[in-house]
């Protein structure tokens, strides 16, 4: 089905018809589907169905940015799930991790909401992937834009499963820094945004951001993204500190996908669009904040 170009709202109310029938089949499988006894196994294959739903909108539509939100709709609702089923869970720990990821989940569907211009727009990524698949391109959407994402953010969210559904206080202290440590990440990414909004609301063409928290981190959003996974894993661990050992496989995964996949794209792109990118890349560093060092052309002009 062609999209045309599609109005935002529109295509805002398309997207979210599609959500509602993807977490219905979710939620008829919780409900109606044989049980495995592991509420952990449960969510995950009602997870994968919800995902098929919006794999199925994608082709329809042939545009795979129907999963964009998917990243940050489906987390609060596994949470509320596994709360739920829990017997005699924690309450504090488990309303402090709650709080962060519904924060999170405003935060970063909101981002989409408002940079969303309609289904007449894909993100750049997705045809590069598919077209780089060649025959093969309907796998590459179905596993690489679709079900591997789901399935990284799903590890990311096990933490989470042992968070509220482990009895007993744990370690209350590191449940405060997972909970502090998830405000701030979602407050970085928050204000990175922003400042980028309006730097691309005000930028020259070819002009590059380096100002902010963009003048301390060429990816900002990547290191708060990573630093939300991460609190993540310290609920798991605080819940249950025998199992510290993998309970951050999740936060990992995540790390190794932003920095192996995720930036590299980017900032090849970058490189490619704006030449001045360059002197940022020298400058900024990539990934975690600090301040800038000086450019080459800046300490040779001091030198003189």
């Amino acid at each position: 089905m062609s999209t045309g170009r599609m109005s935002k709202a529109r295509s805002v109310t398309i997207v979210a018809v599609a959500y509602l029938i993807a977490i219905g089949a979710g939620a008829a499988w919780l409900v109606a589907g044989p049980a495995t006894g592991r509420a952990w196994l449960d969510a995950f294959i009602a997870d994968v169905l919800a995902t098929g739903v919006i794999f199925v909108f994608s082709r329809v539509y042939k545009n795979s940015s129907f999963y964009d939100a998917y990243w940050s709709v489906i987390p609060p609702l596994l949470l509320l799930y596994w709360w739920l089923v829990a017997t005699n869970p924690d309450t504090l720990r488990s309303v402090l991790v709650a709080i962060v990821i519904v924060l999170w989940a405003i935060r970063l569907t909101g981002n989409w909401l408002y940079a969303f211009p309609g289904l007449h727009h894909e993100d750049w990524r997705y045809p590069k992937f598919k077209a780089s698949a060649g025959r093969w391109e309907f796998f590459a959407d179905l596993f690489a834009i679709h079900l591997i994402p789901t399935f990284q953010v799903f590890l990311g969210m096990i933490p989470v499963y042992v968070a509220v559904t482990q009895p007993g206080p744990g370690l209350r202290w590191l449940a405060w820094t997972a909970f502090v440590v998830g405000v701030a990440a979602v407050a970085i990414e928050f204000v990175a945004d922003l400042q980028m909004h309006r730097f691309v609301a005000a930028a020259r063409p070819g002009e590059v951001m380096d100002r902010g928290l963009w003048g301390w981190s060429r990816h900002p959003n990547y290191f708060g993204e990573f630093s939300f996974w991460l609190s993540l894993a310290l609920f798991g661990v605080a819940a249950a500190p025998a199992h510290w050992w993998w309970l951050g496989i999740g936060a990992v995964a995540m790390l190794a996908m932003f920095l192996g996949a995720s930036i590299p794209m980017m900032e090849e792109r970058s490189l490619e669009r704006r030449p001045n990118y360059a002197q940022v890349f020298e400058r900024i560093p990539r990934f975690v904040p600090r301040p800038p060092r000086a450019s080459r052309r800046g300490a040779s002009n001091r030198s003189r």
